[in-house]
Formats: structure tokens, sequence, C-alpha cells
């Protein structure tokens, strides 16, 4: 009889065993220690895209570019995964058909909360090499990508839960090791994610097809209409025939940025340089940096509307007009920064300039479009 009631006991411990494993109540979401070695990690490296007369672009050695790092993070950039309920991407804010930016004067993250800044694009962001995001914050890529993940008004996600929604996805493990290599999947870590993301950044570079380019080609036969050869000449200053317009100082070529940070009279000063937004000076704690900003790339400017910072001007003709005014004063305001006394005629030619540097087929690059699409 004894052992009638054991064999009965223990049977109905597997039977409810067997229930749980088949609702899922007692089965782990995945098995951490799962081996990943039968799949192949061959890794093949990449040389970055090098536009005609780009600097070269410095690569961490620590995270060189390879084909699989960088499929990984075009699918990284483009997968709500990484938000708290997957709902905002890197792409969100950062597409292709906006210059990598959004059209939006402020950033829009999750639940629909507002920055108080506009995104940067992303294009050429390989070459920037003094700092991230319009403060400076962030000194590199692999640094950077984290920042949106956890601020609470972009993604607010928690790095636990994205690494543990990796490990539990369906693809992700096994590209995470064909990327860099990793035998269990209990070594996914956030790290994965900001070198990977951080490789597909790298690619999103110019393709040097913009007419700007195409003018200064070796050989090239292609020219300037007079409009947009006067606005050549005022933007680097390169003629007595028209006005110094002051904008290569801060927006010198290849990458039209100096990479460099200005407070460039857009805000007013509140009072012992004080700015809405200290901008720089958040981040050094120098009085004198505050209301600093990053100078942002001018290519593909056409196609980033609205400007600045702040998403304060709506158009290029607006932000023309601000730099001919001279904007507000300021103690630490560049003294680039004056009232320029620019014609109607000088103004429109300007921005007729600021139109050959759209450069279409680097928003277009099928290697950095959405793979869910």
């Amino acid at each position: 009889m004894r052992s009638i009631c054991l064999f009965t006991g223990f049977a109905l411990i597997l039977l409810l065993f067997m229930q749980s494993c088949r609702d899922g109540s007692m089965m782990p979401d995945t098995d951490d220690s799962e081996d990943l070695t039968d799949i192949s990690y061959e890794p093949i490296f990449v040389d970055p895209p090098r536009p005609q007369g780009f600097p070269e672009m410095v690569i961490p050695e620590n995270n060189p570019l390879t084909e699989a790092g960088i499929e990984l993070g075009r699918h990284l950039f483009y997968d709500p995964i990484l938000s708290r309920d997957s709902t905002i991407a890197c792409a969100s804010c950062h597409f292709p058909s906006a210059g990598f930016s959004d059209n939006n004067a402020l950033a829009i993250g999750i639940d629909g909360q507002v920055s108080p800044r506009s995104s940067m694009s992303l294009l050429d962001v390989g070459f920037f090499n003094n700092g991230l995001f319009w403060d400076g914050r962030s000194d590199n890529l692999e640094e950077q990508v984290p920042d949106p993940i956890v601020n609470p008004l972009e993604m607010h996600s928690m790095l636990p839960d994205v690494v543990n929604d990796l490990k539990n996805h369906e693809n992700y493990p096994k590209m995470i090791r064909k990327a860099f290599g990793i035998k269990q999947v209990d070594e996914i870590s956030i790290d994965h994610v900001s070198k990977s993301v951080s490789q597909f950044m790298r690619m999103i570079v110019s393709s040097g097809e913009s007419k700007y380019d195409r003018v200064f080609a070796p050989g090239s036969f292609e020219l300037f209409t007079d409009e947009e050869l006067n606005g050549y000449d005022m933007f680097f200053d390169l003629s007595f025939d028209v006005p110094d317009a002051e904008c290569g100082h801060c927006h010198n070529a290849p990458l039209f940025t100096t990479n460099q940070y200005f407070n460039n009279g857009l805000q007013e000063d509140q009072g012992n340089l004080s700015f809405p937004d200290n901008g720089r000076g958040n981040i050094t704690g120098r009085r004198i940096d505050n209301g600093k900003m990053r100078a942002p790339s001018l290519r593909n400017i056409a196609m980033r509307t609205p400007y600045m910072h702040d998403g304060s001007l709506n158009s290029l003709e607006e932000v023309v007009e601000h730099y001919n005014s001279g904007g507000h004063p300021a103690e630490n305001r560049d003294p680039l920064i004056r009232p320029l006394g620019l014609t109607e005629s000088q103004k429109s030619d300007l921005i007729a300039f600021l139109h050959t540097l759209t450069d279409t087929a680097a928003l277009n690059n099928p290697q950095l479009s959405n793979p869910f699409e």
C-alpha cells in the first residue's frame, strides 16, 4: 500500500510538472548558458567610407569595423527593442530622409515626451572627434550610444532589461556571436550594443556626390551657377566683390563643421552669462562656456528643418537672417557673430550655395536603410 501511495504521489508531481512546462510557468525565459559555438565566427573587417578630401576616420582599436558588427548595429539602430516599451528606436529621431535627423523642432521620445533640444544629424558622425551631442557630453560613439537608451525623455530603458531582451531574442544572440565571437548567451552585454551601433553609425557617411563635391572632384567640368558661386565666395570669404558671411570659420570644408563649440548669439543672456540652455557650460562647469553649442555639420542642411539646438528657426532664410542681424549680445558671443549687412540678393545667393551641400545619395544608400522593411 505504501509503495502504491508513493507511486501515486510521484505520478501527481510529474503530472503537475508536465502541465507547468506546457503553460510555461516553470520554464525559464532563456538558458543563459546556451552554447553558441556551433555558429561560425569569422569576422570580415571593413574599411570606413572616405569621400574625396575627407580626413581619415579614427577607429578605436577595441572596436574595428566588421561586416557582422555593422549589420548587427543596423538592426539595433532601427529596432525599438532598445526602448522601455519597444516604441522608440534610434532611427525614430535619426532617419535617412531627414538627413539622419527627424525634422522636429525638439526630439520626441517615449510616451510623447519632448526633449529640450533637437536631434542632431548623424551624417559623418564618425568624423566628429571633439565630443558628441549639442553639449559634447560624450567623448565618442561607444560612450554616446547608451545615453538615449536610459534617458527618461528618450528611450527610458534600463540597461539590464535591454540585455535580458537581447538574450531572449530569437536572432540577436546568433548575430552577436557572429559579430563579437561570444561563446554563450550569458556573455551578452550592453557593450555589444554600444560597439555594434557605433560601427553602423560610422558607416553613415556622405557619398561625395553632392553638387559641391562634384564641382571640386578631380577632373570635374561641373560648375556653380553665378548665384551659388557668389554664395560660396561669401561663405568662405574668397572675394572682394562680396562681403564675408563669416560661415566658414565654424563650418569649414570638407565636413562643414570645425567640431568646436560657440555662442552664436541665438539665446539672450539672462544675466551673468546665464542662458535658457547653458549647453557646453553645463558639462565643463566653466562660466565662459555657458550658452555654447556644438557647431553642426551643414551637409544636407537644406533637408534638416527646423534649425538650431532648440529648433527655433524654421527655414534657411531665418537662419541667414539671424546671422545677418548679429544675434543677441553676450560677453562670450563669438566675435565673428556680428551684423553682416547682407542684401536680399546676397542672402539668397548664400542659401543657393547651402543647397549645393545636399547629398541625396547618402540618404538613399541601401546599406544604411531599415532592415525590417
